[in-house]
Parts: structure tokens; sequence; C-alpha cells
């Protein structure tokens, strides 16, 4: 291999782990990454510990697929125990924070009783103190805040426990990853390295501009005894050029789920990025990351769900993004953190935090973010929007897993933004119950009923029904399904004919074909041409 022009392959994985858990949002945000090590990572671990068998058990199961059990052979127990000791080693700071951020709740609940809260300052546990502001609601309930800018200059942001796992895959295949840790492997490169790392930005370049080997390796710090490993991940053989569009249409591309590219000759905009991003032979024809042009002015983020924010898709695209649009919050709240500082500290420059019903424009287009409500388990989570995008008069409206609980704000927004041409909803409509996603965030048990009642679930038929007769879309696309193969890992779901989201979505795609609009549920790849209604600008 001639070693000063060699090219990433296309099918390495840049797998981002937190003490070799696959890194989500919530393994970011240092109050979140706390509760999620002890409230998860620990019990999952010392489930394994117990029973190692009923876990292999399980994972064959279909039936238990997403559920808190580690796809690893009973035989490697022993690794998992010494992932459990570097685990309390490493962390007793942050698992100090969880345990006191439980009894501050228990505090607030049994002594904050309507009265002033100055006098409790005092009992706030030591590792909270100065990072917390207690507060009532209208009803005098107690709660409290974190000044969630500190902690990120805090010990608990354990930027330590970040590192970068590099293999190469050929399938889509993998386990389930909320509860299954990435442990040794012949194959895969683990390397100890933050997720701001300037070096991930070059390495990912080199996919499509040819880099020095040498100059890489050294700049990530490979050790010599595995650079013969990190070799296997490089070419001399170019990849296709990319064609960037130069049409005076505007251009629509479905990559999976909820990922949308909206492109015209003069601007991109990627709506919630997660790519196949694997040059690998695959029977579902599917855009890659080899489709993505080499600048995108515009990411959108909708919401802070795993399936929404990919971080093996956002770092090795973070070095194309010129503006990174995300909801905005200040609200402190453990379960809703703020996104803007999660990707800044996670070396993302440009970020910028839209509240609901702004707007930004440049050239002919405009972003606005709109209220999202439902989906996130009636939490109070402000971390949310929806986009309407315009461009020369055209109008797509990206509503993510909305549920519409509530049609009236939606006739509200129709008074502000008026009709769109083209609305893409998710239909998801049955959902994990709260404790799948927000669990280890719950300090006070839920009963099962309450659990099972408060979903993370999208709209059904008749909410999409709703949406239609406000909107009055030409066109109305199903998306953020989770269907396509290498989603499984991430959102644990295959559907059947008998699903009810599939039966749900069908019933709205045949009233909406009756009623002559073009309705479709996206899967796997989707181009489509638009018009535009207003005349360019003349150059």
């Amino acid at each position: 291999m001639t070693r000063n022009q060699v090219y990433l392959k296309p099918n390495v994985v840049l797998e981002p782990l937190y003490d070799r858990w696959y890194a989500w949002s919530h393994l970011i945000s240092p109050a979140t990454a706390a509760m999620n090590v002890v409230g998860r990572h620990l019990n999952i671990i010392d489930s394994f510990i117990a029973a190692p068998d009923i876990h292999e058990d399980a994972v064959k199961n279909p039936k238990m697929k997403g559920g808190p059990f580690m796809d690893i052979p009973v035989k490697r127990v022993e690794e998992i125990k010494e992932l459990q000791r570097q685990t309390l080693e490493g962390q007793q700071q942050v698992i100090s924070f969880a345990k006191a951020v439980k009894e501050l709740d228990k505090l607030l609940s049994t002594e904050a009783q309507g009265f002033g809260l100055e006098t409790l300052y005092e009992k706030v546990p030591a590792a909270l103190k100065g990072y917390v502001e207690l507060h009532y609601d209208r009803n005098n309930h107690a709660d409290f805040r974190f000044f969630e800018s500190l902690l990120y200059k805090s010990p608990y942001y354990n930027r330590r426990s970040q590192s970068i796992a590099l293999w190469l895959t050929n399938n889509d295949h993998r386990p389930f990853c909320l509860s299954t840790p990435r442990l040794d492997e012949p194959n895969i490169l683990h390397l100890p390295i933050t997720f701001d790392h300037a070096g991930i930005d070059i390495l990912s370049a080199m996919k499509r501009k040819a880099g020095n080997l040498d100059e890489i390796s050294e700049i990530l710090g490979v050790p010599a005894a595995q650079q013969a490993l990190f070799d296997t991940f490089f070419t001399n053989e170019a990849p296709p050029v990319y064609k960037k569009y130069t049409g005076d249409k505007i251009r629509m591309r479905y990559f999976g789920h909820a990922c949308i590219l909206v492109e015209t000759r003069d601007v991109s905009i990627l709506v919630d990025p997660l790519v196949s991003y694997y040059g690998y032979d695959s029977e579902l024809e599917h855009f890659s990351d080899a489709d993505l042009p080499d600048v995108i002015d515009y990411v959108l983020i909708t919401h802070n769900h795993q399936d929404h924010i990919l971080f093996e898709t956002l770092l090795p695209l973070r070095h194309k993004i010129k503006n990174l649009i995300v909801p905005r919050t200040s609200s402190g709240k453990l379960e809703d953190p703020d996104l803007e500082l999660m990707f800044r500290n996670i070396g993302f420059k440009q970020v910028t935090a839209v509240n609901e019903m702004e707007t930004i424009e440049f050239a002919d287009t405009t972003i606005t973010g709109l209220p999202f409500i439902g989906e996130h388990s009636d939490l109070n989570i402000q971390t949310k929007s929806c986009f309407l995008v315009e461009i020369s008069g055209f109008r797509l409206l990206f509503l993510a897993d909305s549920r519409i609980v509530e049609a009236q704000l939606y006739k509200h927004i129709f008074d502000q933004i008026g009709k769109v041409d083209v609305m893409f909803l998710g239909m998801e409509c049955d959902g994990a119950p709260l404790t799948w996603l927000y669990g280890p965030l719950i300090t006070k048990k839920l009963s099962r009923e309450q659990d099972g009642s408060r979903r993370l679930a999208g709209s059904d038929c008749q909410k999409g029904v709703a949406l239609v007769d406000i909107f009055d879309p030409q066109e109305l696309y199903v998306y953020a399904m989770g269907m396509e193969p290498w989603l499984e890992f991430i959102s644990s779901i295959k559907y059947t004919d008998e699903s009810n989201p599939i039966i749900q979505s069908n019933q709205l795609i045949k009233q909406c074909n009756e009623r002559g609009i073009v309705a479709e549920r996206l899967y796997g790849e989707k181009e489509l041409l638009y018009e535009r209604k207003e005349a360019l600008i003349a150059e």
C-alpha cells in the first residue's frame, strides 16, 4: 500500500463509545450520563454476572429484543466482571452524583411542603452543592434544576470515558445498542480519544480526500501493536467522484428512517442524520454517505432520541456541516439536556438553538421551528422541534414523531404558516413505555400500568388524518418507522403486516390516496424532484 495516498474504506465503522457502551446523547450530558451509568449500565452488568445464561437465552427470543439483556456469550462473563471493576473504579464521582440526585429527590418530597426553600440548600447533598437551584411549580410541588453549563466544567463531565472503536463491516447486524457493551475483539481497534478530537474530522474526510497513513496514525495515537489492524481500514483505490446536484429543481432524497436530504444547486439541508454509512452490498437499495454532498449547509435535529441523534453518523459528518440547528432549551431539567451545550462540548462549532415559531432566513430559503408535542411520555421536555422548510415558495413540513394529542395546536400553527406542499409524519404509534428510555432518570418507581400508559409513541391514522385536514398537503410521506435493517440495533423494531403501526399507516395512506393525495410509507431510499413556485432571483 502506498502510505501517502490512502482513502478510508467505505465500510469502516466509526463507533463512539462511553465506558465501552454505545454512546448516545444521554451519555454526553453529565447529569443523564451519571444516571445511566448507575441505573442502566451497572444494573445490566450486575444482572448478567448473576445469571449470564438468562441473558444468553433472552437475546435469542425476538419478543425480548430491546430488553435489558446483554448479547454476550456466557463464557465471557469474566470480561464483564472486569468492565464492572473498571466502571466502579473510574466512575466513583459520577456514581456519587447519581446517588446525590436520588437523595435530593427524596429530600424535596419529604421536606419541601410549600414553605420557603432557602433553609433546604444546606441539606443539598455535597456532590450537588452549587450545581442546582431549588424551586416550586405553581402547585407547590418542589423540584430542582441544574446549572448545566457548570456541570460540563465539573469532574462529572467524564471525558476519559469517551472513546472510538474502528472496525470493518459487511452487514447490518449488531447487538441492541442500549444493553450490550463493546468488548475487545481481534478486528476492532479501540482508540481512547474524546469526541471533540480533531483527528475524527481528518480521518472522516479521508473517505473522499486521500491522506498520509502515517500522519493520521500519529494524529490518532494508534499504538504500534495495532498498526497492522489500522492499515486494513485504508485503500489506495479512490472512491467514485461525488456529483453535486446542479439542477434548477428542489431535490428530496430519503436516506432511511427520519433522514431526509433537501437540496437545490445552492443549498443542502439534512434532517435528523442517521445514514447507512457503509459501502457494502445489500439487498435493500439505499443511499449511503457517498450520496451526501461535500458541504452540508444546515443539519436539523428534531429531538433528543437515539434514532434522531446518532453520533456514529454525526461525528464523521462534522467536518462537512456548516450549521447545526437544534431545539432550544435552558430548563436545566435532568430529563431535558441542552442540545446546544452538548454539541458544542463534543466539537461542533456552528450550533444554533431555535425557539418555537422562530425562523432562519437565507437566500430563497427559510427554516422555521414549530411546536412538537407527544412522543416523550408526558415528560416536560422542551428540546423538540418540528421544522417547516420553504424553498422558493415550496413548503416541506417535517413532523418527526409528533403525536397529535391536541389538533387545535396545529390549527393555530396553520393560521401562521398556511398550507404545505409535502408533509412527513412518523407513525410508530405503539412506542415503548417511559422507562425503556427514561427509566434511569426516574427516582420514584412507577406502576406497570402507569409506565405502560406513558409511551414513546407517534401518531396513528386518526391523528394523521387530522393533520391532513389541517395542512391539506399535496403529498404525504410516512417515515421515522425504524424499519430499515440498519436501524434494528438502535430501535429494536421488526414489524410484520399485523403490526399496529403498519396497519395504521396503511389506513392513512389509503385515505389520502382516496382524496387524490400522493401518499406512501418510505422505506430504503426515495428521490423526488419538485418545481419551485417562485422564480429564482437572477444572479
